[in-house]
């Protein structure tokens, strides 16, 4: 079957049909993809009326050709066009949002969200679960009691302009063609497309409604993308869309060859933001929240000074008015609010095992992977889009690369409910930590470590 769509070109009195063999054909030999002939594939298999089998083929020709950042864009904003569009013109003040390309312990939109909203920016954020091993925002924030993500169009504006900030999820129909080319890439081997890639996380932010956005691109062990030069590939790409799109854009390429936060859980994240925003721990994440919070601080305008916008991120934690602005959105989305001065008020695990050290020596590698793998398997994160979220279970980290260690020391805390997940996952986490004699330099010992790596403008 081969379908054909009559497309109007501006500034001519014809039309030229649009063929999905000929689309397929011209990527295929490495041609570029005129713009109808973009719009016509991503509105006509949004539509049904390409069968998966043509979709697959351009998609693995995308894979293997590239596209060029004008096709790049024109995919995006083709996807973005598919589906509703979120309407902020009821929040007064600068829209910010922000992306993480998802990583483990990464804690970081419960704490920039708070921060950016007590600077004077709002911070009006469309937020997934967790899929596999990286943990989703709404699962974390769903472990405060009675806290809703379903919050309707006015509900949302509503809790914006009277906190600064809300994080809900999806309620439009945002995007339909990327959920359906998602899945046919899911089942194709083409997830790993930075054209694709860049399209599908671009489009859902354009809709999303802000008018600026910060990306987190993660690269390392515990990211979709292991290698640096691949994450900062897709930065570039990313940033390059939002340029053409209108979108103010910045990306922060980042580490994730280690947990960013202590935590690995959904309601120990919760806690770990906590004792952040009360000013009791520092570490890789809150040095990452701030650093985000003041770029999101000037993509809004409210400062144009660098120094100056961190400075006033950093008189926002140290005030309170960060902690005060999650408390405030807890109460306005339904959830209790009391857990802020009591985190026992969160979901508590049963039980506790300790991780501990065979050797001494110096911690070399950390396979955040591995981590997150042991923290799904106690029932913190998901298989399937089906599974049920254990808020309580997780695992806390108790070293950090370039740390040295004695034998017996305690690595980690597995918080679990069943024992017999407990001893699966503890195996997990021994095979995460890598330990070498003092005297050696592990391969990714802290002393050449970069939590980030590159900052990328367009």
């Amino acid at each position: 079957m081969d379908l054909t769509i009559l497309t109007p070109l501006d500034g001519f009195g014809y039309t030229r049909s649009v063929r999905i063999g000929e689309v397929i054909e011209t990527k295929k030999r490495g041609g570029e993809l005129r713009p109808d002939e973009i719009r016509y594939f991503v509105e006509e298999f949004s539509a049904g009326r390409i069968p998966d089998y043509q979709a697959s083929a351009l998609l693995m020709a995308i894979w293997f050709a590239g596209m060029t950042p004008a096709e790049t864009t024109e995919l995006t904003q083709s996807m973005a066009d598919s589906g509703d569009r979120v309407d902020l013109s009821s929040v007064k003040g600068p829209i910010v949002d922000k992306h993480s390309t998802g990583g483990v312990g990464d804690s970081t939109t419960l704490v920039v969200a708070p921060l950016v909203a007590a600077c004077g920016a709002r911070m009006a954020k469309m937020s997934g679960r967790g899929l596999g091993h990286t943990g989703g925002t709404l699962d974390k924030l769903e472990s405060i009691p009675g806290f809703r993500v379903d919050l309707d169009a006015a509900s949302f504006a509503a809790a914006v302009n009277r906190c600064g900030l809300s994080v809900v999820g999806q309620t439009l129909d945002l995007v339909p063609a990327d959920k359906k080319m998602y899945g046919l890439r899911d089942v194709t081997g083409t997830i790993d497309s930075i054209p694709l890639i860049a399209s599908s996380i671009m489009s859902k932010k354009i809709a999303a409604g802000a008018d600026a956005v910060l990306l987190d691109v993660k690269w390392g062990s515990g990211a979709f993308l292991k290698e640096p030069h691949r994450a900062i590939a897709l930065a570039h790409t990313m940033v390059r869309i939002g340029s053409l799109s209108a979108l103010k854009s910045v990306a922060l390429v980042t580490d994730m060859n280690q947990p960013l936060g202590r935590s690995v859980g959904n309601a120990l994240d919760v806690e770990e933001a906590l004792r952040l925003l009360r000013g009791e721990e520092a570490g890789d994440l809150l040095t990452l929240s701030i650093e985000i919070a003041t770029e999101l601080v000037l993509l809004s305008g409210v400062e144009i000074s660098r120094t100056a916008a961190e400075t006033m991120v950093r008189n926002a934690l140290s005030s309170g008015d960060a902690l005060e602005r999650f408390r405030c959105m807890i109460e306005a989305q339904g959830g209790d609010s009391r857990v802020v001065d009591d985190p026992m008020l969160l979901p508590q695990a049963t039980s506790t095992l300790s991780v501990r050290a065979a050797t001494s020596g110096t911690l070399s590698t950390i396979d955040a992977e591995l981590i997150g793998m042991a923290a799904q398997s106690l029932g913190a994160g998901r298989q399937r889009k089906t599974d049920r979220i254990d808020p309580s279970v997780g695992i806390v980290v108790q070293s950090r690369l370039g740390d040295d260690v004695t034998k017996g020391d305690e690595l980690a805390i597995v918080h679990f409910n069943r024992r017999d997940l407990a001893d699966e996952a503890a195996q997990r986490c021994r095979r995460a930590f890598s330990i070498v004699e003092t005297t050696e330099s592990g391969p990714q010992s802290s002393g050449g470590r970069r939590l980030i790596l590159e900052r990328i403008t367009a």
